[in-house]
């Protein structure tokens, strides 16, 4: 059985910083004390609300087991759970970098390098 993994998406040049530092930030885990992240089936829908046709991002997929902390599922404000990681996310805890480009409407799919994973719980 596979470990669960979590995606983020952030701009490339960001990932490639953090690869410099050995660990990922974000920009709101000093203002906010987590990082945003999802599960492969709610990746559009930060990405759509938060970034719409906006280029040059990649999509970090993030072995669970590998952080030095589980994230936590808490509610994104309409009760949908969505895994937020206290602390920086280590370089090593990520499995995968995917390009991730809006589609030509401008809107976020999943991409197809993405393999579908169950979600905790085996729920996926």
């Amino acid at each position: 059985m596979s470990t669960p993994v979590i995606f983020h998406f952030c701009r490339a040049d960001d990932w490639a910083a953090a690869q410099a530092a050995g660990e990922y930030r974000g920009d709101t885990l000093a203002t906010e004390g987590f990082i945003h992240a999802s599960r492969a089936e709610q990746v559009h829908l930060p990405a759509n609300a938060l970034v719409p046709g906006q280029a040059g991002l990649v999509l970090l997929e993030v072995d669970e087991a590998a952080l030095p902390a589980p994230p936590r599922y808490e509610d994104g404000g309409d009760g949908t759970l969505f895994p937020h990681v206290y602390g920086p996310i280590p370089v090593a805890a990520v499995v995968a970098v995917h390009d991730f480009p809006p589609g030509p409407d401008g809107r976020f799919t999943l991409p197809a390098t993405v393999a579908r994973r169950p979600a905790p719980g085996g729920t996926g």
